[in-house]
């Protein structure tokens, strides 16, 4: 194991990784009480869908090979839409998004996470269902860091000025930022204050867990992703949260064009 970030060990990394594998079968062999009505399918979606995703940072934490992740998109993209029926039909709220993004900082980082690991990990074909799951509840148009990372991939994204939560601020005005050396400044400064921003996090200190530990990585894959698709210089970025071998990786390929708000007229 030649791991990306000090606080798992081996042996963490064995269980956690056979927990998070057998979690279908375990729901299967488990399933939620009869009493449980619809929210019973929606709870197992959430805690699959969860799984998943666990399972995808826990092997990049662990040193997998970057190139190897990119077909775990596939079952994740699956999972979220999964759990996105279940709690529609719980809720009777068909279009209702699988993640609170607007008022959980979490939820938010979650979501621009899952966007930015398919466009390092080149798989931008997965953007579209994705995105339709957050864009069909009300979502779209609403946040200049979702917009940003969009803009590339999908059409009639929009440009504007207003953004959910206050964290981002500093990586937004990164990407507009008009002298480089500012811009890598404000990359960093956004790095280093991402960690602390997230105590309410179910994940936040996960590190620290003596038995039973959930930690899978600690990473702002959306830094990474704005890094690349607007070509900030990111070597002034040291703290251990920075992707840096997943930008490298990414940045074998050419990013698209960033559309001008003209291409939209």
């Amino acid at each position: 194991m030649n791991r990306r970030q000090v606080f798992l060990s081996q042996q963490q990394y064995h269980d956690l990784r056979h927990s998070l594998a057998g979690t279908e079968q375990m729901l299967l062999a488990h399933p939620m009480p009869p009493d449980s009505g619809k929210q019973g399918p929606q709870l197992e979606a959430l805690e699959i869908q969860t799984a998943t995703l666990s399972a995808l940072i826990l092997e990049y934490t662990a040193g997998a090979d970057i190139a190897s992740l990119a077909g775990r998109l596939d079952r994740l993209i699956l999972d979220y839409e999964r759990h996105q029926q279940a709690l529609g039909d719980w809720l009777e709220a068909p279009d209702i998004a699988p993640l609170d993004i607007q008022s959980a900082v979490h939820e938010f980082e979650e979501y621009v996470q899952v966007i930015s690991l398919c466009i390092l990990l080149q798989r931008s074909d997965l953007l579209p269902r994705f995105v339709a799951l957050f864009d069909r509840a009300g979502y779209h148009g609403e946040d200049t860091l979702v917009e940003d990372l969009l803009k590339p991939f999908l059409a009639e994204r929009l440009d504007l000025d207003e953004w959910y939560h206050e964290l981002y601020t500093p990586l937004i005005n990164a990407i507009y930022a008009e002298d480089r050396a500012e811009a890598a400044e404000l990359l960093e400064e956004y790095c280093n204050q991402w960690y602390p921003a997230f105590t309410q996090a179910p994940w936040f200190d996960s590190h620290q867990q003596v038995d039973d530990s959930e930690y899978v990585g600690y990473w702002a894959f959306e830094a990474a992703a704005i890094a690349y698709l607007y070509d900030l210089d990111d070597s002034r970025v040291k703290h251990l949260i920075y992707p840096r071998d997943l930008v490298q990786y990414a940045r074998r390929f050419s990013p698209p064009p960033i559309p001008s708000p003209a291409d939209h007229d």
